[in-house]
């Protein structure tokens, strides 16, 4: 798969967007509370995107009848992951003052990506933004055996039949979980509707319905291309009607409906941006595929930068407009450019040079690969 702008353009917004909702509750405040009200939406973006370019990943050799290569594929999840994820973790354990809360779940929970299932979160907020990557993880582990499964035998209704029960049964599921968890508060509903892998599973699924429809319904996905600015035009009215029903995050509309809405706009926004011929795919905007590449350390990194920033200058900075917003920025940059160029890429490289060096001696042959930025 080519380096789309497109694709660089969204998921620099993603990490843009997360990061501005993290830094409102970090004291970065007004007057961006706008941008950062529905910053939680980034980390659906990101799912849809990992859905797409994942799913394409495992999909496309299944449905030329290719045997999917197990190894390749853990290999590649694993170093493109834990080298930066561990570090984090260290500098977590090692260095209290790195912490931007002070409570935190223990280590074997973020190890074993089950802090999401099992975090305390009233008193330990500390690295608790890990949850999406242990829903990332958890995806990782199963769709392939899943995809595989189910391309045995490949039929259109067994596809249509097993999102519309995922989509179905998740909407019913935190309809029940909010029903139970309402009268607990605002830390009961993140830890039982937000959280948890099973509840947040539409953005993932619509990244691999488009992943699918280019691989085993290729005529489709070429129609869609050529119509990617109306793709465009259908995802943002889409986000927009998101953003309508979750007006009260915690509430029970935005529980039930708004998740599978704004995953279904995201989803055509991906689409709209793999687009490799038409401006929607091709559109390039400066800086963008450098926060594109970085995201991850970003993601990792952000509120650590951002309880520091706060801890040591959040009173002087309080109420200072621009100033403020170039400190929390300027923090933040530093801490994900620095885990990127330090621990992040050197290991993206040496993943390359095995996988590379493997092909070579005929153990992996010549299978669809990502580029190192978006795989």
């Amino acid at each position: 798969m080519s380096r789309l702008p497109g694709l660089d353009l969204l998921r620099a917004i993603a990490i843009v967007w997360v990061m501005f909702f993290h830094a409102a509750g970090a004291g970065l405040g007004s007057p961006y509370g706008p941008m950062s009200e529905f910053g939680w939406m980034g980390v659906d973006l990101f799912f849809a995107l990992s859905g797409y370019l994942i799913g394409w990943q495992v999909l496309k050799p299944l449905s030329r009848g290719e045997p999917l290569r197990w190894g390749d594929f853990y290999l590649r999840r694993a170093m493109r992951v834990l080298p930066a994820f561990w570090v984090v973790i260290a500098l977590y354990l090692l260095v209290p003052e790195f912490r931007e809360r002070p409570g935190m779940q223990p280590a074997w929970q973020f190890l074993t990506f089950t802090v999401n299932l099992l975090i305390d979160y009233q008193h330990n907020k500390a690295f608790s933004h890990a949850w999406s990557l242990c829903v990332e993880e958890h995806f990782y582990l199963v769709f392939p055996l899943l995809a595989w499964g189910l391309t045995r035998r490949p039929a259109l209704w067994k596809t249509l039949a097993l999102g519309v029960l995922l989509v179905a049964g998740g909407m019913v599921l935190r309809a029940w979980v909010w029903q139970l968890s309402l009268p607990d508060g605002s830390t009961a509903w993140v830890e039982r509707v937000y959280y948890p892998t099973w509840m947040r599973l539409d953005g993932l699924l619509a990244g691999v319905m488009l992943a699918a429809i280019r691989a085993y319904r290729p005529s489709w996905w070429a129609a869609m291309m050529q119509r990617s600015g109306l793709l465009l035009a259908l995802g943002l009215a889409a986000v927009a009607a998101a953003i309508w029903l979750s007006q009260n995050r915690l509430g029970l509309q935005a529980s039930v409906f708004g998740f599978p809405v704004v995953s279904f706009g995201l989803a055509l926004l991906v689409a709209a941006a793999a687009s490799e011929h038409r401006w929607t795919g091709r559109l390039r905007v400066p800086g963008a595929a450098w926060l594109a590449a970085a995201s991850f350390s970003l993601y990792l990194t952000h509120k650590q930068m951002f309880g520091l920033v706060s801890r040591h200058y959040g009173d002087r900075l309080d109420g200072q407009g621009l100033l403020a917003f170039a400190a929390y920025a300027a923090a933040a940059l530093l801490g994900g450019a620095l885990l990127y160029y330090a621990v992040e890429r050197p290991f993206l490289r040496l993943r390359d040079r095995i996988v590379q060096r493997r092909e070579a001696q005929g153990e992996v042959g010549s299978g669809a690969v990502l580029p190192a930025a978006q795989s």
